[in-house]
């Protein structure tokens, strides 16, 4: 019977002790300062967002842990509230801060030659169940393909092709009114934190993704990747604007145009005219043109490239603003897109994203959502340390160093010289006994080490 109890405080004080390292290495008590989190009395922030941040590695629930064991946790019902529900609490700039401090460690690791990237996508924040939630609107699920009460979450990820990090992000209701079901609390102060997300809220979702990149500005990343729901030609002219190049999937529509071989001509048009190419499934490419308005005389060069498509005999247009790249290269870059449709998977799956908490305040959900994006971010670092023998630093290098002076035939004699003591040290074995051994041992090992041995001989 006993065998089957597992030992649930030794787990605990792992996962206590990981996240820990993970507060002080970036020091997000300094971090919350700067993020104005701040309280006059009672328990520090940094001790109320550590113990909610590890509760889902443990198999709790915040409401259950108050409710039936108040006795694992430091702190009151009202505390934990009054810190979720604080307006003037900064999140967006304490994940912006943290996600920073992490690339910068990342980075210094990493070659110059490496793409990193930003990653723009939205994905459903789901409140299906919910009545009484802050902007609480009706958004279309685009994977049920029906209206949905809840929020649409675009989300701004960086990526270096191994490590996915989310840098920022916006819970979005609706521009309709009518489709608003609670309207937003009147009575927050025009100068937190707060209004500015609820203000946020219920921009257009362009607009917002312009702003998210406004946000990151600094961060080292080369390119802008997102699907064809936000591949319009005036967000690409005004990415590029930012100095950010775009690489994006195309949408097939009539009312799309791209100015190629002296015409205005939508992309069924363009693909009839381009030379096929013998590259896998790359089909050919084509250099056009696009401009951010009809009235606008500036012309943007991009790149288009034609692919199969896996799942149908149709083809797929993928463009990006960087013509130098080859079509390869373009289609390798864009390939680092799905690292943010991982992401939500682990995010709602795992990490328990618009489960956990069920406050109806919108900065609730704004303090949740980072929340678990933080906890997604210590992952991510802990993933990158355990498969990435570069994060161990100095030490590393002094490893390679050590390896690096033994040669391979070096260490073939340095084996035979201690199989040759062994038997020598054995009494039960006499000098003739131990050199026939030896003679055995040698015939048996491979050729090439073999001749490794007559060279060092």
């Amino acid at each position: 019977m006993d065998s089957i109890i597992t030992d649930n405080s030794n787990a605990e004080n792992v996962i206590s002790s990981k996240i820990d390292a993970f507060f002080n290495k970036f020091s997000i008590y300094k971090l919350l300062k700067k993020s104005n989190f701040y309280k006059e009395s009672g328990i520090p922030c940094v001790v109320v967002l550590k113990e909610i941040f590890g509760l889902i590695f443990s198999g709790k629930n915040l409401f259950r842990t108050l409710k039936m064991n108040p006795n694992d946790i430091s702190f009151k019902k009202n505390t934990a509230y009054r810190f979720l529900n604080c307006s003037s609490y900064n999140w967006a700039r304490l994940l912006l801060l943290l996600v920073t401090t992490i690339i910068e460690s990342i980075n210094s690791l990493t070659s110059d030659e490496r793409v990193n990237v930003f990653i723009v996508d939205d994905s459903l924040f789901d409140r299906s169940r919910s009545k009484k939630v802050e902007l609480l609107s009706k958004v279309f699920d685009h994977t049920t393909h029906r209206y949905v009460k809840g929020f649409k979450m675009l989300t701004l990820g960086w990526s270096d092709g191994t490590t996915f990090l989310p840098v920022a992000f916006s819970l979005l209701s609706s521009r309709q009114d009518k489709r608003i079901l609670c309207p937003a609390d009147t009575k927050v102060h025009k100068r937190s934190a707060g209004y500015n997300k609820r203000s946020e809220a219920t921009i257009n979702s362009t607009e917002t993704l312009l702003k998210l990149l406004d946000s990151a500005k600094g961060l080292p990343a080369k390119y802008v990747l997102f699907d064809s729901w936000f591949a319009f030609p005036k967000t690409i002219a005004n990415v590029v604007k930012r100095k950010l190049d775009v690489i994006c999937m195309l949408k097939v529509s009539s009312k799309i145009h791209y100015f190629y071989q002296g015409e205005w001509m939508n992309l069924k048009e363009i693909y009839k005219r381009i030379t096929p190419t013998a590259k896998g499934n790359i089909i050919g490419s084509a250099t056009a043109c696009i401009r951010e308005s009809k009235n606008c005389p500036d012309l943007i060069e991009v790149k288009i490239v034609f692919v199969k498509d896996r799942h149908s005999k149709n083809w797929l247009a993928v463009l990006s603003t960087d013509t130098s790249e080859s079509d390869e290269e373009i289609i390798r870059i864009y390939g680092k897109r799905w690292d943010i449709e991982v992401f939500f998977k682990v995010v709602k799956s795992y990490l328990a994203l618009a489960k956990e908490f069920q406050g109806r305040s919108y900065d609730m959900m704004i303090a949740h959502t980072t929340i678990v994006f933080i906890r997604y971010a210590m992952l991510a670092v802990e993933s990158r340390n355990s498969s990435d023998p570069r994060t161990i630093g100095d030490l590393f290098y002094y490893i390679c160093d050590e390896a690096e002076d033994i040669k391979f035939s070096t260490s073939l004699i340095l084996i035979i010289e201690v199989l040759k003591k062994i038997l020598n040290d054995t009494p039960v074995i006499s000098e003739e006994t131990a050199y026939q051994i030896m003679d055995a041992f040698i015939t048996a090992l491979p050729e090439l080490w073999k001749q490794n041995l007559k060279l060092s001989a």
